[in-house]
């Protein structure tokens, strides 16, 4: 990101919630000869978050797509006021990649995209339409991210093979920045997960794509993932509505994943602790993207508990019959899903709380609500074993290293 600080000199044409202005810089725009650099720029503030500047007002700004010459927008965008002696980072060193995350905002920022003309794997992406039956295990919640990844590995143990390398796709349907995921931080560390791709408008993971079907491409021919995880950011939008929820955007992964080849494993979002009806069993959530939002078909792995499991708190044969009779219902919506039991018992349980990222959803942990993570973790158990039967893909690298451009 590119900053400068700069004087309001007019003002300039206003809509409902924008406002143009000119403004005086107080130092010129990047230019390798200072003395043409550009002084003066064309600004635009969003009124409802930013106020409404006036001549003379001293104001923050964010010149990042000025900087590096996009057409598109061609404004320095207000972030805020600015004091007298405002201190700015350094100007980025010029680079590759003019993809623009969370665009046209004022934190509008510059990264290099793995599927853009200037990357390195451009050739590799630019005509890939394939994934060869790459398993993608597809989730509501970013909570399910370390469950299914413990599932998968545990699996691996069980059948004496290696871990998989598991490459995390994150949507832009809650926290936009990936380093604002602690738990992506921690699996990343532990060496639990080898890529992060953040697609859309999120931004920060190892490698930037364009859309979540760029993101699953880069996954299988970029990252050489034995399976991919495809989830949400930190955070979940819901309003209590049939529709208003971000969720529904798990329904369009299932459906980008099959229509590239892949296998598609659509994780269920289960809870027997939560307060409202419409979440318990199986949440409404996981009905409506499986169950209207997705198109093709996808496996639903569903947990069968042995009877120790059963007795935990927030479970119960109630539960157990419940989450089995909505799963089912899957199976006979437009997608024709294909409903799987798979057993769970405490070495699962086990495997989950040997996760190095904390296990919490909605405010619950393991002990909680462990319905909701065990029901995680057998989707991670199915999609490892889908994985022992695809070849792995060759790569230049195991661990790719083109990181965004700031």
């Amino acid at each position: 990101m590119t900053w400068r600080t700069g004087t309001v000199t007019t003002r300039g044409a206003t809509w409902t919630g924008a406002r143009e202005v000119t403004l005086r810089l107080d130092t010129p725009l990047p230019s390798r000869d200072l003395t043409t650099a550009p002084w003066e720029v064309r600004g635009l503030a969003y009124t409802a978050l930013v106020g409404d500047p006036d001549v003379g007002d001293r104001l923050l700004l964010n010149v990042s797509a000025l900087a590096r010459g996009l057409g598109t927008g061609g404004y320095a965008l207000v972030v805020g006021p600015a004091g007298d002696a405002t201190a700015l980072p350094a100007d980025p060193h010029a680079g590759p990649g003019h993809l623009v995350k969370a665009r046209y905002t004022p934190l509008q920022a510059m990264v290099l995209g793995v599927d853009e003309q200037e990357s390195t794997h451009h050739d590799a992406l630019r005509d890939a339409d394939d994934l060869a039956g790459l398993p993608v295990v597809v989730a509501d919640l970013h909570s399910a991210l370390p469950a299914v990844v413990a599932g998968a590995r545990h699996a691996a143990d069980l059948a004496g093979r290696p871990h998989p390398h598991v490459a995390y796709v994150m949507t832009d349907g809650g926290a936009l920045p990936a380093a604002f995921s602690r738990t992506v931080a921690t699996l990343r560390d532990a060496g639990w997960l080898d890529t992060t791709i953040t697609v859309g408008q999120a931004f920060g993971g190892d490698l930037e794509a364009v859309t979540v079907h760029t993101g699953l491409l880069a996954a299988r021919h970029v990252a050489g993932a034995d399976l991919v995880v495809v989830t949400q950011g930190p955070g979940n939008l819901g309003t209590g509505t049939r529709w208003g929820f971000s969720g529904v955007a798990a329904g369009e992964a299932v459906n980008a994943a099959a229509t590239l080849g892949g296998r598609p494993v659509a994780s269920l979002r289960v809870s027997g602790a939560d307060p409202r009806d419409r979440h318990r069993g199986v949440s409404h959530h996981s009905l409506t993207a499986y169950g209207r939002v997705a198109l093709a078909a996808a496996d639903v792995p569903v947990p069968a508990p042995t009877d120790d499991l059963e007795a935990l708190p927030a479970w119960g044969a109630a539960l157990t019959r419940r989450v089995h009779d909505q799963a089912a219902a899957l199976a006979e919506g437009p997608a024709h899903h294909r409903v799987l039991d798979l057993p769970a018992d405490a070495a699962l349980l086990d495997a989950l709380r040997g996760s190095p990222a904390r296990l919490s959803t909605m405010g619950r942990s393991l002990d909680g609500d462990p319905a909701s993570f065990v029901a995680a973790a057998v989707a991670g158990v199915h999609a490892t074993r889908l994985a022992h039967d695809q070849p792995r893909t060759a790569t230049p690298a195991e661990h790719p290293t083109e990181r965004p451009t700031r």
